[in-house]
């Protein structure tokens, strides 16, 4: 016969063994990328497993800072974090890609529904050295389209951003000017020129990019799907003009080589149908050092992340990632002590 007592000492020995996620608080911040998604799984898991989550868009640079200074729970970033990052983190830090997405090129242009530019021409944008709308060169890769004769606005993150981070990587992998004069970073050197003007996460940049005629800039294809901004057809490294779409961005991620801290950076992908900026996206987290009820609900929200969390992305314009990918994520996610 199963007595009662004999129940209730194996009850509370399961929960012991298995700490409790529902109603526990946690607090992020960082990247402005992944905002829109991350803030549609946070609100849908908060009804489903009991786990709040606030999670503030600083930019990356602003999460990694978080989580170096022990301010938040976990951070998220598009740069991933660096070796000096990491070390400066008591305990070490687990990297965890949760999505990917594609940089687009976003413009605000009467008459043209559709553009195309090459490598080398959007990359002189970006540097100031074509600045009319109606430059032969972009005319040469758009016959057929009405380009007015109007001043290039181009539109630029003010701060340190992880989208910065991979479109600077990738104008640098193609442009060994860019390279030089602007560099790759979270905050680079931006041409100093009258019609460059700077904002704010993702957010920031499309708004302005909506708001002025002529504007031409980067932002997270999301930023892109939500507002209904154009984005360009840009050329890739086999030479041919591409969407952004899940298609191009799922031929980038797979060949994706990730290092031992899950980091992984392809700034000028093969294939004929790649889309050539493509990136994941990283949650933060620390190794160590976090009470048991805590890194539960951290665990939580990532296997919701990698589960019902993926089916959302490509509607919102997000990559989802590769099942070989959420297998190494849950096996890093296991090294949480």
């Amino acid at each position: 016969m199963f007595h009662s007592h004999t129940l209730k000492a194996a009850v509370v020995a399961a929960v012991v063994a298995t700490p409790v996620a529902a109603d526990v608080s946690l607090t992020g911040s960082g990247a402005s990328f992944p905002f829109p998604l991350y803030t549609a799984w946070f609100k849908d898991m908060a009804g489903s497993t009991g786990v709040k989550v606030n999670y503030q868009s600083k930019g990356s640079g602003a999460g990694i800072s978080d989580l170096i200074n022990g301010v938040v729970d976990f951070a998220a970033s598009d740069a991933a974090m660096s070796d000096e990052e990491i070390a400066q983190v008591k305990g070490g830090v687990i990297l965890a890609p949760m999505t990917a997405g594609e940089i687009v090129i976003a413009y605000n242009l009467d008459g043209a529904d559709e553009l195309k530019l090459p490598r080398d021409v959007y990359a002189d944008i970006f540097l100031t050295k074509i600045d009319k709308w109606n430059d032969p060169r972009i005319a040469a890769a758009n016959p057929g389209v009405d380009l007015p004769d109007e001043d290039i606005t181009v539109v630029v993150r003010s701060d340190s951003s992880g989208t910065t981070y991979n479109f600077s990587g990738h104008m640098a992998a193609i442009s060994p000017e860019f390279a030089e004069k602007v560099g790759h970073g979270k905050q680079v050197e931006w041409p100093t020129a009258s019609n460059l003007v700077q904002a704010p996460k993702n957010d920031g940049v499309t708004a302005t990019i909506k708001q002025t005629p002529g504007a031409i800039g980067y932002i997270e294809y999301g930023y892109a799907k939500l507002t209904k901004t154009p984005a360009a057809l840009l050329e890739n490294k086999a030479g041919n003009f591409v969407a952004p779409g899940a298609e191009g961005g799922a031929a980038a991620l797979a060949q994706a080589d990730f290092d031992s801290h899950m980091r992984s950076f392809n700034y000028d992908p093969e294939g004929e149908q790649t889309y050539p900026i493509t990136t994941f996206t990283w949650l933060l987290f620390y190794a160590s050092g976090q009470d048991a009820e805590k890194v539960a609900a951290l665990k939580e929200m990532v296997n919701y992340g990698l589960t019902t969390g993926q089916t959302m992305s490509d509607a919102m314009g997000y990559v989802p990632l590769p099942e070989v990918v959420v297998q190494k994520v849950r096996a890093e996610m296991d090294k949480i002590q």
